[in-house]
C-alpha cells in the first residue's frame, strides 16, 4: 500500500517536474556550435558585471564588462563661454529664413563629446583535449533562471560549464565539472584592451588597470590619438580591478607566469569580481575615488565561503523574483520548436515559418536583459546594456537621449519591473544638476537642459567638439523634457506621492527651461528656435538641405506633454497653482500640430520636403508614442495624419526604429501592422553574411541589430508586445487594443497598468475569454474592451461608448476583479 502510494506520488512529481523543465526549455536560447562572432555569444549580467559567453571547447572566451567602467571624469563648467552670444544671432537668421546661416552659427554653440563605456577584459579558459573533437555539443542560456550552460563530450567524458551572474553575491560564478573524476585540467588567463598589469595574488589572478582620460566616439577619425590616457586635469581616468579566484576539488593549482594552471581536478568553481574607483558623477575618480581593490575583493571573500548550490539557489530566487511576474503564451497548439537551435529557428522564421514560441521568447528576452543590466546605482542601461567588447564602441555605447535611453526603459513599468527604474531615476537627478549649469552658461536660462548625448559623468552640453559636429543631432534641446516623462510615469504606475514630491522640482525645472526657451513668432505662437528634428534633414528653396529650423513638431509635442504632466503633478501634490496657470497660458499659445499636403503630420514648421522620406527617426510622432496627445479615440484627425506619416515612412528601418513603429502602430489600434514590424525585428542579421546582412533585425543571440548592436530595440520590442495586448493611457486600461490576427489565442499574465493595476488577459479566436485585474492601490479603474463584458464581483453591465465598451468602477486595495465577455 505504501509502495503504491509512493509510486503514484513519484509519478505525479515527475510529471510536474517534466512540465517545469518543458517550460524552462521554452525560454532558452540554445545552439549546437560555439559562438564565432560576439553577436553569437550569450549574455549574462547582475546589473553591474556582465559577461558574453562564447562556449568554445578548447579555448573558452568569456568577455567581461563592469557597468561603471567609463573613460573620462567629471564634466567641467562653462565649457563654451562664447556659446550664448550666438543665440540671438541664430534666432535673427531663422526669422529671415536664412537656414544655412543659422546652421553655421548653431555649430558655435557646441561643447565636448561625451565619454565612452569601456570593456573590462577577457577571461580565457584553455583545456587541452589532445586534438579530439567534441560530441553532443550544446550551449544554452535559460532566461528564466539566468543560467548559461555549455555541454560537450570528448573521448568518453562528459564536460559541463555552468555560468551565472549573481546579484546577491555580486560575482560571476563559473562551475566546471565532468562525469569522471580528475578530468579537469585548465589554464586560466585574462587580458584587457585597457592599460593594465596582471599579477597572481592570494591564489587569485588579478588584473589591475586604468581607463582612458578620454575616448573619441567611434565615428570621429580626425585625431591622431582617439584614445588618450594622459590626464592634464588630474581628475580623469578611473582605476579598475578584476579578480578571478578558483576553488578546486581534487587536483593541484600552480602558476605559470601570470596564469593559473589547474591539473587533474574533479570540479572547479571560479569566482569573478570587479570594481572601479568611480564614486559618483561629480567626484574625481582618482583622488576622491573608491578603493577598487576593496570593493572587488569583498564579494569574493563572501562568496567563496558558500556552497555552489546555495549560491545558485540564491541567484535563481533573486532573479525569478523579477522575471516570474510576467508570463506570455501564444498559440500553444502550434508546433513547439523549443527543441531546435535558436539560430535554426531564426532561419526558419526568416523563410516564413510560424514560430509563436520564438516571438514569446523575444518578448521575455527584453525583460531578461533589463533585469541583467539595470541594477547599478546612478548607472542605467546604456546603448548596449552592460555588454561591450570594443575599445571604441558604436556611438560610445553612451546615453543617447533623443530616443535610445528612453526606449531602454519603456517596458520597466508595464513589464512589472518597476524597482529596476532606480538607476535611470538617479541618473536623471544627476543630469538635472549638471543640466542647470548648462542651461545657465549656454543659454542664460533657468531650469535644466539635456542635449543629445550623455554619459556616466552626467554630461549635458551639446556635443560636437566645439563646432565639428552636425547640429542635426548635436544641437537638440529636449532631453530633460523627455526624461521628465519617465519620472511622471513612475508615479502614474506606482501611485507613490512621496516619490512624486521628491522629483517634482526636477520635472518643474525642465518646464522652467522650456518657458525660457520658447519664443513668440510673428503670429503670436510660442515656438522653439533654433530647433531640429533629430538626425533628419529637409529641402528648402529647391534642393538646399536644412536641419536647423523653427518649431519642429517633436519639440512642440515634447513641450506640450511636459507642460501637461507638470500641471497634473502639481494638482496631485496640491502645490504651485500660480506656476500651473503660467503653464496653462503658455500651452494655449504653443505652435499647433499641422497636417501636410500628403495628409501627414508635419515634421517641420513648414511643409518641407524630406531629404530622406524613409528616415529611421519618427520623432514628430512623439505625441502618438510615447506620449498620448494623439490617439484614435480622442484626436481621430491627428491620428489619421499620424497613420499617414507611418505609411510614408515605410515598414523598413533599423532594429530600434522597427521597434518604435511597433509601438506606434499599436497605439493606432492596428495590430496586424504592428505585428508585421515586430516580425521584421526578428529578421536574422549577420554582419559577415550577405544573405542576412544589410537590414535591421536581430543577431543569432537575439541582440537587436541596428546594425550594429543596440539594445534599445530589444527593450522597445518587449514594450511593443504589451502595447498590442494592453494599453494604459487616457486614464483607462484597454484590453487587446491591437491584437494581431496571427496571435489568435494566448494568455499574458502579470503586466502592469497605470494606477498600479496588475492585468491578466486570456483570449481565443481573437477575442477575450476572461481577464483579471488586481488593484494594488485601490481607486477608480476604467476598462475598455472591444467586446461587452461584466465584472463578476460587482455584476456591472458595461455601457456602450463611442467605440468598444467601457466600465468605470471603484476598487479596493489588493482586491481582484474578474472580467468576462457577455455572450
Amino acid at each position: 500500500m505504501l509502495y503504491s502510494f509512493l509510486k503514484k506520488y513519484l509519478f505525479l512529481f515527475c510529471m510536474l517536474m517534466g512540465s517545469y523543465i518543458h517550460a524552462q526549455q521554452d525560454l532558452k536560447l540554445q545552439y549546437n556550435q560555439p559562438a564565432v562572432e560576439w553577436t553569437e555569444a550569450l549574455p549574462i549580467g547582475n546589473g553591474t558585471l556582465g559577461a558574453m559567453i562564447f562556449g568554445r571547447v578548447d579555448t573558452e572566451l568569456i568577455q567581461l564588462n563592469e557597468a561603471t567602467l567609463w573613460s573620462g571624469g567629471p564634466v567641467q563648467k562653462n565649457v563654451n563661454p562664447n556659446a550664448f552670444k550666438n543665440l540671438a544671432l541664430i534666432r535673427d537668421e531663422l526669422k529671415k529664413e536664412n537656414y544655412q546661416k543659422a546652421y553655421d552659427l548653431t555649430k558655435n554653440m557646441q561643447g565636448a563629446y561625451s565619454e565612452s563605456f569601456m570593456p573590462l577584459g577577457d577571461l580565457i579558459l584553455t583545456q587541452d583535449f589532445g586534438g579530439h573533437k567534441p560530441d553532443l555539443y550544446n550551449r544554452s542560456l535559460d532566461i528564466q533562471t539566468g543560467l548559461a550552460v555549455t555541454n560537450f563530450k570528448i573521448d568518453g567524458v562528459q564536460y559541463k560549464r555552468e555560468l551565472f551572474a549573481s546579484a546577491p553575491a555580486q560575482c560571476i560564478i563559473i562551475k566546471l565539472s565532468a562525469d569522471q573524476l580528475k578530468k579537469l585540467s585548465v589554464t586560466i588567463d585574462a587580458g584587457s584592451l585597457l592599460k593594465n598589469e596582471k599579477i597572481i595574488q592570494n591564489q587569485s589572478l588579478v588584473l589591475k588597470g586604468k581607463a582612458p582620460s578620454h575616448s573619441d566616439p567611434n565615428y570621429i577619425d580626425y585625431n591622431k590619438e582617439p584614445v588618450i590616457y594622459t590626464d592634464t586635469t588630474g581628475c580623469r581616468g578611473m582605476r579598475f580591478e578584476l579578480i578571478i579566484k578558483p576553488i578546486v576539488k581534487d587536483g593541484a593549482v600552480s602558476y605559470e607566469g601570470n596564469k593559473l594552471v589547474i591539473k587533474n581536478a574533479s570540479e572547479i568553481i571560479l569566482f569573478v569580481s570587479a570594481a572601479t574607483s568611480f564614486n559618483g558623477f561629480d567626484k574625481c575618480p582618482d583622488s576622491e575615488g573608491k578603493d577598487e581593490h576593496k570593493f572587488a575583493e569583498i564579494p569574493i571573500k563572501k562568496a567563496t565561503g558558500k556552497k555552489y548550490d546555495n549560491l545558485l539557489k540564491e541567484h535563481v530566487a533573486d532573479f525569478q523574483h523579477f522575471f516570474n511576474r510576467v508570463s506570455l503564451k501564444l498559440n500553444e497548439k502550434e508546433t513547439n520548436k523549443s527543441n531546435l537551435a535558436t539560430d535554426e529557428r531564426l532561419m526558419q522564421y526568416a523563410k516564413g515559418e510560424k514560430d509563436s514560441g520564438l516571438e514569446a521568447l523575444f518578448f521575455q528576452y527584453g525583460r531578461y536583459l533589463l533585469i541583467s543590466s539595470s541594477r547599478t546605482h546612478n548607472v542605467p542601461a546604456n546603448l548596449q546594456g552592460i555588454w561591450n567588447n570594443k575599445l571604441r564602441a558604436p556611438w560610445s555605447s553612451n546615453y543617447t537621449t533623443n530616443i535610445n535611453l528612453q526606449m531602454n526603459y519603456w517596458p520597466v513599468e508595464s513589464g512589472s519591473l518597476s524597482e529596476l527604474f532606480f538607476p535611470l531615476d538617479e541618473f536623471i537627478k544627476n543630469v538635472s544638476v549638471t543640466g542647470a549649469e548648462t542651461a545657465k552658461s549656454f543659454y542664460h536660462a533657468s531650469g535644466w537642459v539635456l542635449h543629445h548625448n550623455s554619459d556616466i559623468w552626467a554630461a549635458t552640453n551639446p556635443v560636437g567638439d566645439f563646432g565639428k559636429g552636425d547640429p542635426m543631432w548635436a544641437n537638440w534641446y529636449m532631453g530633460a523634457n523627455w526624461l521628465s516623462r519617465h519620472l511622471w510615469e513612475h508615479y502614474q504606475y506606482t501611485g507613490d506621492k512621496a516619490y512624486l514630491k521628491k522629483v517634482y522640482p526636477i520635472i518643474k525645472g525642465a518646464a522652467q527651461f522650456s518657458l525660457d526657451w520658447l519664443q513668440e513668432d510673428q503670429n503670436g505662437y510660442l515656438v522653439t528656435m533654433p530647433s531640429t528634428s533629430p538626425e533628419n534633414k529637409y529641402y528648402y528653396d529647391g534642393k538646399k538641405q536644412g536641419t536647423v529650423t523653427t518649431a519642429s513638431t517633436m519639440d512642440i509635442a515634447i513641450i506640450k506633454d511636459l507642460f501637461e504632466n507638470t500641471r497634473e503633478a502639481s494638482k496631485v501634490l496640491d502645490i504651485d497653482s500660480e506656476f500651473r496657470q503660467t503653464l496653462d497660458k503658455a500651452s494655449s499659445k504653443l505652435f499647433p500640430f499641422k497636417i501636410g499636403s500628403k495628409g501627414q503630420l508635419l515634421e517641420w514648421y513648414k511643409d518641407f520636403e524630406e531629404e530622406d522620406p524613409h528616415h529611421r527617426h519618427t520623432s514628430h510622432l512623439y505625441a502618438l508614442h510615447p506620449a498620448d496627445l494623439i490617439s484614435p479615440l480622442k484626436t481621430p484627425e491627428l491620428a489619421a495624419a499620424a497613420k499617414r506619416t507611418l505609411e510614408l515612412r515605410g515598414d523598413d528601418g533599423t532594429g530600434w526604429s522597427l521597434a518604435w513603429k511597433v509601438n506606434m502602430w499599436a497605439r493606432l489600434l492596428d495590430g496586424n501592422h504592428a505585428y508585421k514590424l515586430f516580425k521584421n525585428q526578428l529578421r536574422l542579421t549577420k554582419d559577415n553574411d550577405s544573405e542576412y546582412s544589410g537590414h535591421g533585425g536581430c543577431y543569432p543571440n537575439l541582440f537587436d541589430a541596428h546594425p550594429p548592436f543596440q539594445i534599445d530595440g530589444n527593450f522597445a520590442g518587449t514594450a511593443g508586445v504589451i502595447e498590442m495586448l494592453m494599453q494604459s493611457q487616457n486614464k483607462e486600461i484597454q484590453l487587446l487594443p491591437a491584437l494581431p490576427d496571427s496571435w489568435s489565442e494566448g494568455e499574458i499574465k502579470g503586466i502592469t497598468a497605470k494606477g498600479n493595476f496588475i492585468v491578466d488577459i486570456n483570449w481565443n479566436g481573437g477575442k477575450m475569454i476572461h481577464s483579471k485585474i488586481l488593484s494594488k492601490n485601490g481607486g477608480t479603474c476604467t476598462v475598455r474592451s472591444a467586446e461587452p463584458f461584466i465584472i463578476e464581483k460587482l455584476n456591472l453591465k458595461s455601457k456602450k461608448s463611442a467605440i468598444g465598451y467601457t466600465v468605470v468602477f471603484e476598487t479596493k486595495k489588493e482586491e481582484s476583479y474578474i472580467l468576462k465577455p457577455i455572450n
